[in-house]
């Protein structure tokens, strides 16, 4: 009988592939600060590759950014730098 579970040390994921990386945090100059967040790990973000919206009262906004991801470890950076940041509420 073959598992279906994945070790812990893979992932699901095979790179290079696209991924969209969702931030939530308060106006203003949320989507300016997430990408200058994910830049390090991903140089080059174009303006189409981000996209935002505001909550229904206009106080929180929700960046995504579309990126080629390289790595688990890149990825993981990339969350972890966002997590450590107090004006990022949430990082998706």
């Amino acid at each position: 009988m073959v598992s279906r579970s994945v070790a812990a040390n893979e992932s699901l994921l095979q790179f290079p592939c696209a991924f969209s990386i969702k931030a939530m945090g308060e106006v203003p100059g949320f989507a300016d600060l997430v990408v200058d967040l994910i830049e390090p790990y991903s140089p080059g973000i174009q303006s189409h590759q981000v996209s935002s919206r505001s909550s229904r009262n206009g106080r929180y906004l929700s960046v995504t950014v579309k990126i080629t991801a390289q790595s688990r470890e890149q990825m993981d950076a990339i969350y972890q730098t966002l997590s450590d940041h107090p004006k990022v509420l949430m990082a998706l």
